[in-house]
């Protein structure tokens, strides 16, 4: 496994800066060191099958492979690019190691970067970066949601609209907007006022904050306070209620990681000590109901419960045999939401299900994050001899979802990479509501506020309020409010379970407790 990261010096050209690629590269170039003395790594680098990357953000190529490949000096006879989504390095991982075990391949390399720092400091500067730019053909696109092993891929998984029409126009745009959503559904399920779960967040994240803090490869290694994280000020300015920004994915990063995948036969044929080996043991993924409006509940995700179900029974073992831990931390709900349907005690603190510090402190970049955290991981495990870790993947909106287990001693089962999709497709989807629609009689009826939460500017003032309403029939539909002095009313008092009213242009009234 490699990492690498790349905190530019701020007085040098900002369009000079190294580009996605070359991260892949030099990723992959500490993987071969990290495979042990003598060069096993290199012999393992020249024989690769396939080179697979995870899309970058940060400048689209039509072929990165192809172009890491080149600086690597290799020619593997398949390249990979994955589709959008960080659940992307696990299910591509997992996908990788059910080919390997099934002898189709035997040496796979994945890599993955994002230079979205750098990105950013050129649009700043008035500058364009000098990056490769690719002119050549559009290539096939390959699903991982259902393994699949017959192909030479050139793209791996699929991408779709994560979003409806009607969800896109009230605001269910980008994650910062819809993952408050979540958040605020979970404190209305446990009772909790605002200010107690603002602070027992903030504690989960002081946690997190913690691990970033003793992690060489996080971007942020400065521990926060539970009080700094929940308060907020201006170097911490709300983004979207209940979420500041230090609650919030930090995706203004320049990291690569990368990792190399084979046969065990293909390991120690190039030499690599049993020490640095570790195993995949099972994988699942699935999906839960792809738009929002479709599922039952905003505050639980059956695609995890189904993945670990799934990939405990194929490992033959529970989470009482896991050791380690890795939950997808782009917000803190995806954290809470994981280790609700896995079964782990968030509030156990022997325990803390991160070993890179997450993605607001240890790096979110782009879809890149889990290829650190499988990276971190297999550091850890080395570390712990017949330890087992648990890794999982989110992509979207809580939409797509990919989990595995690791371990540094052998399985006593065959690695088996399974989809838990039909399990998922067999639960009950929500139907849109038709209220607000004025040509429905009677479409004006009681509508509860089932989650919300409130949008800010740049300079922190309250812009928006997004809300899922239930019908009398348990139907949903979605509004906005606008009104400062609303906005400000239900970030101070619990808005959850109120009454309102959507009229026809798509606002919130609320008309009672």
């Amino acid at each position: 496994m490699g990492q690498v990261l790349a905190h530019h010096d701020p007085t040098a050209p900002v369009a000079e800066r190294l580009e996605p690629v070359a991260l892949m590269a030099r990723a992959l170039e500490q993987a071969a060191d990290d495979c042990g003395p003598g060069g096993p790594g290199r012999r393992l680098l020249e024989r690769a099958q396939s080179l697979r990357v995870l899309r970058p953000l940060s400048w689209s190529y039509d072929d990165p492979a192809r172009l890491v490949a080149g600086l690597l000096g290799i020619d593997p006879p398949e390249h990979a690019q994955s589709a959008i989504g960080g659940d992307g390095p696990q299910a591509v991982a997992a996908a990788s190691a059910a080919e390997i075990a099934a002898g189709r391949l035997d040496v796979v390399l994945l890599a993955g970067a994002d230079c979205i720092a750098s990105r950013v400091a050129a649009y700043r500067a008035g500058v364009t970066p000098a990056w490769t730019i690719e002119t050549i053909e559009t290539i096939e696109t390959i699903e991982t949601t259902e393994p699949s092993h017959d192909r030479a891929a050139s793209e791996l998984g699929s991408d779709r609209e994560p979003v409806t029409s009607v969800e896109h126009e009230r605001g269910l745009d980008r994650p910062r907007n819809v993952f408050p959503l979540f958040e605020n559904a979970l404190r209305a399920t446990t009772g909790e006022s605002i200010e107690e779960h603002r602070a027992r967040v903030a504690r989960l994240w002081s946690r997190f904050s913690k691990v970033a803090a003793d992690n060489p490869f996080a971007w942020s290694r400065r521990f926060y306070t539970p009080e700094e994280i929940a308060g907020v000020g201006d170097e911490n300015r709300m983004i979207a209620f209940p979420y500041p920004k230090l609650m919030n994915a930090n995706d203004r990063v320049d990291m690569g990681a990368a990792l190399v995948l084979c046969s065990l036969e293909a390991a120690r044929r190039a030499g690599v000590p049993s020490e640095r080996m570790v195993f995949p043991l099972s994988a699942a993924v699935a999906n839960d109901h792809w738009f929002l409006t479709q599922r039952d509940e905003l505050h639980r995700s059956p695609a995890i419960a189904a993945c670990a179900t799934a990939a405990f029974a194929e490992a033959g073992m529970g989470l009482d045999d896991v050791d380690l831990v890795d939950l997808y931390s782009c917000f803190p709900c995806a954290v809470q939401m994981a280790a609700n349907a896995i079964g782990l005690d968030l509030e156990d603190t022997s325990r803390t299900p991160t070993v890179t510090g997450g993605l607001t402190f240890a790096g979110g970049p782009g879809n890149n994050y889990v290829t650190h955290s499988l990276a971190t991981m297999t550091g850890h495990l080395r570390r712990q001899p017949g330890a087992v870790g648990l890794v999982t993947g989110l992509g979207w909106y809580a939409t797509k979802h990919a989990l595995g287990l690791w371990s540094s001693a052998p399985p006593t089962r065959p690695f088996r990479h399974v989809s838990a999709q039909d399990e998922v497709d067999r639960l009950p989807r929500r139907r849109a509501s038709r209220a607000g629609d004025t040509a429905v009689a009677g479409s004006d009826g009681v509508l509860r506020v089932e989650t919300y939460t409130v949008v800010h500017g740049r300079r922190g003032e309250p812009r928006l309020g997004i809300f899922s309403l239930l019908d009398e029939d348990g139907a949903r539909a979605w509004g906005n409010a606008d009104d400062v002095d609303v906005l400000e009313e239900l970030e101070a008092h619990e808005g959850c379970g109120r009454r309102a009213k959507l009229l026809a242009d798509g606002r919130v009234e609320l008309t009672g407790d």
